[in-house]
């Protein structure tokens, strides 16, 4: 049974980052193309860490190499990402999406 969670675990690991790889690739600007790896991907290799982790488990404890690496991603990519994004903000990258429009509300605060 231990067999079927594990691969299951790797199919949905692999299909998650194939995913975040193939948004890398195909989206257009660099504040989608920073979406799909981060989100995606570590999802994907948070499976394959999980599935590792099984894998390698001895008795009834869990690897705890896997699960260490596990935490650190899932702490250090939206870090990472959002230093990203706000570096392209300063620098003041293109970006495809309209800004957003002024409702009425700020409207009449501006009057």
């Amino acid at each position: 049974m231990a067999e079927y969670i594990i691969s299951a675990l790797i199919l949905i690991g692999a299909a998650f980052t194939f995913i975040g790889s193939l948004g890398l690739a195909r989206l257009k600007d660099f504040y989608t193309r920073l979406h799909g790896p981060t989100k995606a991907t570590t999802l994907g290799v948070g499976s394959l860490l999980f599935a590792s982790a099984l894998y390698f488990s001895r008795g009834d404890e869990l690897s705890l190499h896997e699960i260490l690496v596990t935490l650190f991603l899932f702490i250090t990519a939206p870090v990472s990402a959002h230093l990203l994004s706000k570096a392209a903000l300063h620098l003041q990258l293109h970006s495809l999406a309209k800004p957003p429009s002024a409702t009425t509300d700020d409207q009449n605060e501006q009057n």
